[in-house]
């Protein structure tokens, strides 16, 4: 089993999609997949149709007490472990509990005979369950956007990275993944060249194209499901493999 948390502390950079996306057509590969929802805005969960979660089915109790992982639920053939808004709450009932930033990696080697790969879905933050996504992680995938936000953002970025380090010195980043990109725009173009020459390994950029995504958001379904053989579907079966080949997982990925 590998883990892998999708990370930025910047809000709209891609991370959800990512990891939805990407975990379903791992899922479609034939791998068995966890998904992690530690964002208490709970895209993650409402876009692939998990809703009216309750508390206790989220990370909550873990991430505060140490308790094992909740029984997952099951979307569009992945387990999923969703969230809700009072997660948020998470955030100051870790502070006083000693180690409560290693809970979610102690849980889940506790089920590394049951999942290939475990995707997590980071909440655009800095804060404690951000901390216990990265710790749980045996690799980082930091989705960038091609734009000023995006490298206004990097400095942050890597201030929480090397902070991950320090408390997990093996950890790396795996991939920087250059999202909502137009190369219509001259200014996408340019920080698209400033992110080559600064960051690696950096994937093929994930082109900007928000009907299916939005559309797909609004259906609670993967790209994959909405809409197959599309221009965006063929963006995330691109990026499905590259994210494959950095986690060293030996799947053919096609449509």
């Amino acid at each position: 089993m590998i883990t892998a948390t999708i990370f930025n502390h910047a809000g709209g950079a891609g991370k959800t999609s990512i990891t939805r996306d990407v975990g379903y057509q791992f899922a479609q590969a034939g791998l068995r997949v966890l998904l992690v929802d530690l964002d208490p805005q709970a895209n993650l969960s409402s876009w692939l149709g998990v809703r009216n979660v309750s508390i206790d089915a989220t990370v909550y109790d873990l991430a505060t007490t140490g308790a094992p992982l909740p029984e997952p639920v099951e979307a569009h053939g992945l387990h999923v472990i969703p969230s809700q808004v009072d997660l948020a709450l998470a955030e100051t009932g870790m502070l006083g509990v000693p180690g409560s930033q290693l809970f979610l990696r102690q849980a889940l080697e506790q089920v590394r005979d049951r999942y290939d790969v475990v995707l997590i879905d980071s909440p655009p933050s800095v804060g404690q369950l951000a901390i216990l996504g990265a710790v749980a992680a045996d690799r980082l995938i930091v989705p960038v956007p091609t734009r000023q936000k995006g490298l206004d953002a990097l400095p942050g970025l890597q201030k929480a990275t090397a902070l991950y380090r320090r408390m997990r010195p093996e950890l790396t980043v795996a991939l920087y993944v250059p999202t909502l990109y137009n190369d219509r725009r001259s200014h996408d173009r340019e920080v698209l060249d400033m992110l080559r020459g600064g960051l690696s390994p950096l994937s093929t950029p994930m082109p900007e194209r928000p009907a299916v995504w939005l559309d797909s958001t609004m259906d609670g379904s993967p790209v994959g499901v909405y809409a197959p053989g599309s221009p965006v579907h063929g963006d995330v079966l691109r990026l499905t493999a590259e994210v494959a080949r950095v986690l060293g997982l030996n799947i053919t990925v096609t449509a």
